[in-house]
């Protein structure tokens, strides 16, 4: 077995490197490349390279692009630039608009690895007799019975299994991530050895095709509806004011409501239906579980097993900025439910809820699923 894990030898193992154009997925190639694989980078232009050229922080479009080519010629492996803009703009941007349309916060990254990144990038790594794909993701995946398995990654502040909870099992025995088991300042350590001329490129930013950080200003364009005024209103029934869009308001956010009370408000409900802000105490954000859709299962048992033999006990984490806490999953009818034992505030439909086997630093990722609802403490 070679170092991914194939039974040949590197040279005789074909390799694509998703390669962004910042310093993780650049290490990656290099790592590939020194050990001998037969490596093939491939980056993906994702949006208009022309409004994102001169963007710091950008991601898959203009100078990234030529980065990735520099860092491939200084490889000296082949390099291949697919457009993928009307597929990213499909998958990604458009559903982006439509979640929050429908009064939800999306999550555009997972998106992006759920569809273009494993779905499309993959299919097209096969077509090129790819043996596997690999990318820069800061996660772990190991093998067990000729199946593989996703880790949380030896750095924890670039933890990245938030994002990849929907990677399904068989696009995961495709995949490798060789960065799991370094920190980002032993990543950079190597790009510098290497010689790479992005080793101190800064980080992308998280939504890489938003301009300015102005996601209003994207949805305004593709959905001029998301903009329909509508009321403020509190808890118990009193109109407090009136918006410009349910589409600048996400769910516990306490600044830039547009109104003054009494006392501290917070955003506790959007209704597309009726185009209403509904806005409440910071109690009224309780959460103590949310349902699921869309449910992407890695754990040993099914959830058919799980359903019949009752709740079991995991660590969910319903953000990426929150680390996971104690939980109870349970299957009824098919439909999965995670009881949150502390509860959480401020709990959107469209994020994510993520399930993790302990509470161990480098614990097991079993999966997750879409927050269709949250369910409020007090009901």
């Amino acid at each position: 077995m070679n170092s991914l894990g194939i039974d040949k030898p590197a040279k005789d193992t074909r390799v694509v490197v998703a390669m962004s154009g910042g310093v993780d997925s650049s290490v990656v190639a290099g790592l590939m490349a020194r050990e001998g694989y037969d490596v093939i980078g491939i980056t993906l232009q994702l949006y208009d390279h022309g409004e994102a050229i001169h963007r710091k922080g950008a991601c898959c479009a203009g100078q990234d692009i030529h980065d990735a080519r520099r860092v491939a010629a200084s490889l000296d492996i082949p390099h291949y630039v697919f457009d993928y803009e009307s597929k990213f703009r499909e998958s990604v941007i458009d559903d982006f608009a439509d979640s929050y349309v429908r009064g939800e916060t999306p999550i555009p990254c997972v998106k992006c690895n759920q569809t273009v990144k494993f779905q499309d990038l993959l299919e097209a790594s096969r077509e090129l007799n790819a043996d596997v794909l690999v990318t820069g993701h800061y996660i772990q995946s190991r093998q067990s019975n000729g199946q593989y398995s996703l880790y949380r990654p030896l750095d924890q502040g670039r933890d990245q299994s938030y994002f990849l909870f929907a990677t399904t099992q068989e696009q995961l025995d495709y995949l490798r991530f060789p960065l799991g088991g370094m920190t980002k300042d032993e990543v950079r350590d190597i790009a510098r050895d290497m010689g790479l001329v992005v080793a101190e490129k800064s980080d992308s930013q998280d939504i890489c095709f938003v301009p300015n950080g102005n996601y209003a200003q994207i949805i305004q364009k593709l959905r001029p509806e998301a903009i329909d005024p509508g009321e403020i209103v509190h808890l118990d029934g009193r109109v407090l004011g009136e918006h410009k869009g349910i589409i600048h308001f996400t769910i516990g956010q306490r600044r830039g409501l547009g109104i003054s009370a009494g006392e501290p408000l917070y955003v506790v409900k959007l209704e597309p239906e009726s185009k209403r802000v509904i806005v409440g105490p910071y109690e009224a954000l309780a959460t103590r579980s949310v349902k699921l859709k869309q449910v992407n299962w890695l754990g040993g048992m099914s959830l058919d097993e799980i359903e019949e033999m009752g709740p079991i006990n995991i660590e969910a984490k319903v953000r990426s900025t929150r680390p996971p806490q104690p939980a109870r999953l349970s299957v009824k009818n098919g439909e999965v439910e995670v009881e949150l034992v502390g509860g959480e505030h401020g709990v959107s439909p469209g994020q994510a809820c993520v399930f993790y086997a302990d509470d161990s630093e480098d614990t097991q990722v079993l999966g997750g699923g879409w927050i269709a609802q949250a369910v409020s403490a007090a009901a």
